[in-house]
């Protein structure tokens, strides 16, 4: 089950918090097909927000499809969004959880990191479709496999 964790000092707002660390648990296969979300009470208990606020994030993940209300039962997961590369048992994923550790082994602070991860972002995966391979000069689709 996902706990849902809410940073009152972001400037994101509660409901777009629920439902980015919805879609973050399926990206990474912790929640699947068939799993039931909390409940807006649980949510509510864990987080001392207003339950209105959990019932709009959950109708959001609705409207996109990847969660279904069932009435007095729940809310369940649709579908999942977990791509394999993705996964919290892929080798990627191993490879980052390492090179997180050796920026914290070099001292570097969290905003550090945050600023490293933006700019590789924005170098690799940009708004638009084409990313710049760095050293290359090639342009390459990021909406292609390959």
């Amino acid at each position: 089950m996902v706990t849902f964790r809410i940073e009152r000092r972001s400037g994101v707002a509660a409901y777009q918090q629920i439902v980015r660390q919805t879609e973050q648990a399926l990206r990474l296969g912790q929640l699947a097909p068939g799993d039931k979300l909390p409940s807006a009470a649980e949510v509510v208990a864990a987080t001392a927000i207003n339950p209105n606020t959990v019932l709009k994030a959950y109708r959001e993940l609705e409207r996109e499809g990847l969660v279904e209300a069932r009435q007095g039962v729940g809310t369940f997961v649709r579908r999942s969004l977990v791509q394999p590369g993705a996964a919290a048992d892929s080798p990627l994923h191993a490879g980052l959880h390492a090179w997180m550790a050796a920026a914290r082994d070099a001292d570097l602070g969290r905003e550090d990191v945050a600023a490293l991860v933006s700019a590789a972002l924005d170098t690799y995966f940009p708004s638009g479709s084409e990313a710049r391979v760095p050293g290359t000069g090639v342009a390459h689709d990021s909406r292609s496999q390959g």
